[in-house]
């Protein structure tokens, strides 16, 4: 992890808090982020530092799979069971084991996993002998937990299992300065690899600040790597006019007019408080307009620090 703003020094700061414990950790952040640095700057950080670090994107497994893939499953199980498999809860013995996009998962898999949690046993699939599970869990989401289990993809009672310590990773675009440092680190590992010293431009560092990154530090990483492989010694970055950064929405009368590629969190975010704003500040009112209901108003303020989380 690099950077030195003040909401990336928090993180630092909750990182170096929860890593010498055995606290389950549920890190929340937009994709692309760096949820799962975070995850591993915690599990070297710990004393399981020297076992294995093991990740799994719940959202790429399919269903029908992810039971056997988490806890394996014995010979015969299942049609194709040719021989045992250790799951990625075996293969994370006496480590850290990292469930990225948890709210991907199946709710019926999220009931097996809070019994594993609580329990600390599970069995594979097709098995009757109960493996001890000696794993720490840290899991990730790209969505808000408290909207997840009101949209039901999460279990509110897994939600207050994970997130025993929550740690919410900052969009790259409120990271200010971090995202000139980020730029130079990049090109200066692109550099080291190649053993070249091609150096930004001030006219790209100036399109870099003023880019909303809506694919985090994963689209930063991207555009950085293209960059340097298209110039000689200097690099300048193109950014797609798409994905430019764009002016704040424009009032217009009783309306709101945002521009193409606006991140849809900040349109549900405008749209809210100008709503809010035109009831005068009448929650219930509110609520109506949006075809919400006042718990989900009231969560969404309590987000943006307007109030708080119960009416």
């Amino acid at each position: 992890m690099y950077g030195a703003s003040p909401k990336i020094r928090e993180v630092y700061r909750m990182i170096e808090k929860v890593a010498p414990t055995e606290a389950t950790v549920l890190v929340i952040g937009e994709s692309g982020s760096g949820k799962e640095l975070v995850a591993h700057s915690i599990h070297r950080m710990s004393a399981r530092a020297g076992g294995p670090f093991v990740a799994v994107n719940c959202g790429a497994i399919p269903a029908t799979l992810i039971e056997a893939e988490l806890f394996g499953y014995e010979k015969g199980a299942f049609t194709g069971a040719m021989r045992s498999h250790r799951g990625f809860f075996e293969r994370a013995e006496s480590g850290t084991l990292f469930l990225d996009e948890i709210t991907e998962m199946a709710p019926e898999m999220q009931v097996r996993l809070l019994r594993v949690l609580d329990s600390g046993r599970f069995c594979r699939v097709g098995g009757d002998c109960e493996i001890q599970s000696k794993v720490r869990v840290i899991a990730a989401t790209n969505r808000n937990p408290v909207t997840a289990v009101e949209e039901n993809h999460l279990r509110e009672d897994l939600m207050y299992r994970l997130a025993v310590f929550p740690i919410h990773l900052p969009p790259l675009r409120e990271r200010g300065d971090d995202i000139a440092l980020l730029a130079r680190h990049l090109l200066d590992e692109l550099n080291e690899e190649a053993g070249t010293a091609k150096k930004l431009t001030e006219h790209a560092l100036r399109k870099i600040a003023e880019h909303t990154w809506p694919g985090n530090v994963r689209e930063l990483k991207n555009c950085i790597q293209r960059a340097f492989i298209l110039a000689d010694a200097e690099v300048d970055v193109e950014l797609p006019i798409a994905l430019a950064r764009q002016p704040s929405p424009v009032p217009a009368a009783d309306c709101l007019q945002f521009e193409i590629g606006t991140p849809l969190s900040d349109m549900e975010r405008t749209t809210i408080l100008a709503t809010l704003d035109q009831c005068s500040g009448d929650k219930r009112r509110t609520a109506e307009m949006l075809g919400v209901s006042l718990k989900t108003l009231y969560n969404r303020l309590s987000e943006y620090g307007r109030t708080p989380a119960t009416p």
